[in-house]
């Protein structure tokens, strides 16, 4: 489990949208923010899903560290776009965040 940097456990790394159209914002780990454990985590067995209004192909594309527009699974950096290599990372990294953190979210 990777835990040298509060980036890899309490920072978003990746969103993932569950079947009830929630999305779940995972760490670099797989598991939820914030969560510290090495163990598989079911996603649904925890209050960790949000509803985020306006995740479109479009946004999921500005979101993605590659583009992609896919709505399923949506990066916001990677092992090459690492946010700690570096200021330009960094900024790319806050930008994406910037944009995911003033989307509304729905009841």
């Amino acid at each position: 489990m990777l835990k040298d940097e509060l980036r890899q456990t309490h920072f978003p790394y990746c969103m993932t949208r569950q079947q009830d159209g929630s999305y779940v914002l995972l760490n670099r780990n797989y598991k939820p923010i914030g969560f510290m454990v090495g163990e598989w985590v079911r996603y649904e067995d925890h209050p960790v899903g949000v509803r985020i209004k306006g995740i479109t192909p479009k946004v999921a594309a500005e979101l993605d560290i590659r583009g992609r527009d896919s709505v399923e699974r949506i990066y916001l950096y990677n092992d090459e776009n690492n946010p700690s290599r570096g200021p330009d990372y960094m900024r790319a990294y806050l930008d994406k965040l910037a944009k995911l953190m003033a989307m509304p979210i729905e009841d």
